[in-house]
């Protein structure tokens, strides 16, 4: 798996906090992950490409077609910030992660971003109408989502042909701090 460095949205529950302000020197070169990949031929099936939010990279296309060159499959984890940068990566990805952050109605409060839930249903239809194999999931904030919001998160992806969400746990390892202490903070007894 690759983690591309970078995200617009700022969902509380992210587990990958420390690599989301796309400023930041990055730690490994794609020259050295195709270094990587070459070394473990016949090992290794495929690259998951994944973030923060992958399609945030100008060159993920181009990535994505050196990787289908060298003969690995290609998975891509996002979440729909970007349908126009997730269309031109779509006719060479092999399988999607997809992440449905929440309800449209909160949408906002999970990504901090105004436009996330716009981005998001773009992408949303774009990825049913094509035919990569997907998994569409949801990490649960217990912080922002009630039970009776998961009930309608599952009746409501339905509508859209989606049958197969999966619900995550949410996790506190690589959170912001300050999310940590809300987290643990519901999870104890009162």
């Amino acid at each position: 798996m690759a983690f591309l460095q970078g995200c617009p949205w700022r969902c509380n529950y992210c587990h990958n906090y420390s690599i989301l302000d796309p400023h930041l020197k990055g730690q490994v070169s794609f020259p050295s992950v195709i270094k990587h990949l070459e070394k473990r031929y016949g090992l290794l099936d495929g690259l998951v490409f994944s973030g923060g939010e992958p399609t945030m990279q100008t060159n993920l296309s181009l990535a994505i077609q050196t990787i289908k060159n060298m003969e690995f499959a290609v998975g891509l984890h996002t979440g729909g910030a970007y349908p126009a940068n997730l269309k031109k990566t779509l006719p060479l990805i092999d399988w999607i992660g997809f992440d449905i952050k929440a309800p449209p109605n909160l949408y906002q409060a999970i990504t901090q971003n105004l436009s996330a839930w716009d981005n998001a249903k773009k992408s949303i239809d774009m990825v049913l109408q094509s035919n990569v194999d997907v998994q569409f999931r949801t990490t649960i904030d217990p912080t922002v989502m009630s039970k009776t919001d998961i009930t309608f998160l599952q009746e409501w992806v339905k509508t859209l042909g989606i049958n197969n969400l999966v619900l995550q746990e949410v996790r506190n390892m690589g959170v912001n701090p300050e999310y940590k202490i809300k987290l643990e903070a519901i999870k104890q007894p009162q």
